[in-house]
């Protein structure tokens, strides 16, 4: 992946001491990246500490975004997005605690094997220098807060440098607010590829650390945003387990009145023993039920020959082992003194259920629960 095509993005707010150590680093590292330093008004003159810096020198290209005022990590970060020209989008603190010698390794992670890749300071290889035990406590905290809320599997949901491929912003709302970009990355953007690099954080040794009640408040009201939009992910899902559910057995219905009908007059017959007429309102109905099955409740209008007879002789294989329950149940009740049409509703009901989850599963080729 060539370095043009990657933008690194540092949110500043008073790094006016670290800011040019900063870019000249990435500057020996990344020549030919482009680097947006997005500054919120800081008072201590981080934003002219740049422009001075551009007007000295032409090692590689840097950006200066002035915001006009502070409002959240996040929404700075999205900010230097919006005037990114790289396919590969980078970001890291502007302290030098974040090492700019890993950047590489972030980018060729993104370049042959995944879509987001996090320096992570928690996994086996990664540390932490320089923190206050109060300071540990609070990460350490946060930390589990976020993977135990949230389900995030990634070790270090809460760290602030990280690379990913522009188009995984794509189709993501983000809401601006999050203490962390990356800890709402993780629960957006469903499906991506993720891997995690072990590197050594070491705390600032100049300006001071932003950390305060309003961070940690942020930080809270990030969690339980992003909490809410899982639990909100997860009740669509069961609305649309639900609503396919409905219209199986509503199928399922019909097949059971085509079923009850033709084995209900079958049967009644001096001539036709009731378990053939049962066998032969299961065959009457089995056909529509796997036409309606396919085209209404699982949408699937892929009518390629080989692909619907294939899903046929799975619908009816599975059909079948419903129906060989169905008719155990109804032959057991039936010889046990049952009426023969309650022992039929009883058989058919029974192995409704278990067609549903399996045929989804198999013939559809659909998770249980989605």
């Amino acid at each position: 992946m060539a370095a043009t095509q990657v933008s690194i993005i540092l949110p500043t707010y008073n790094e006016s001491q670290n800011i040019v150590g900063m870019l000249r680093s990435i500057g020996e590292i990344m020549p030919k990246s482009q680097t947006i330093v997005v500054d919120d008004n800081s008072p201590d003159g981080t934003g002219h500490v740049v422009e001075e810096y551009l007007r000295n020198t032409k090692r590689h290209v840097v950006e200066i975004i002035h915001r006009k005022t502070k409002t959240s990590l996040s929404a700075a970060i999205m900010h230097g997005i919006q005037h990114a020209r790289g396919e590969t989008i980078v970001v890291m603190d502007s302290d030098m605690s974040h090492p700019p010698q890993l950047i590489p390794k972030l980018v060729e992670a993104l370049r042959h094997h995944c879509d987001i890749a996090v320096a992570s300071r928690y996994m086996r290889g990664g540390d932490i220098v320089g923190w206050p035990v109060r300071r540990r406590l609070l990460s350490h905290i946060g930390t589990k807060v976020a993977r135990w809320c949230l389900g995030i599997k990634e070790s270090d949901p809460m760290s602030g440098f990280f690379a990913f491929r522009r188009s995984m912003t794509e189709g993501i709302s983000f809401d601006g607010l999050g203490f962390k970009m990356l800890m709402e990355m993780l629960v957006k953007a469903k499906g991506a590829r993720i891997i995690e690099i072990p590197y050594t954080f070491r705390d600032r040794t100049r300006g001071r650390s932003k950390l305060g009640w309003d961070t940690i408040f942020d930080y809270a009201r990030s969690v339980w945003r992003l909490y809410i939009h899982s639990r909100y992910r997860e009740e669509r899902r069961s609305v649309r387990f639900l609503y396919k559910a409905g219209r199986f057995f509503t199928v399922g219905a019909l097949g059971f009145l085509v079923n009850y009908l033709v084995s209900y007059a079958s049967g009644t017959s001096a001539e036709v023993w009731y378990i053939h007429a049962n066998m032969l309102g299961i065959v009457s109905s089995m056909s529509t039920n796997f036409v309606l099955n396919k085209v209404w409740t699982f949408q699937d209008h892929d009518f390629g020959v080989k692909r619907v007879l294939s899903q046929y002789g799975k619908f009816v294989g599975l059909s079948s082992a419903g129906a060989a329950i169905q008719l155990g149940i109804v032959y057991s009740l039936v010889e046990d003194g049952w009426s023969y049409p309650l022992s039929l509703a009883i058989g058919v009901l029974t192995a409704a259920l278990g067609n549903f989850l399996l045929n989804k599963k198999i013939t559809f080729g659909e998770k249980l629960w989605s």
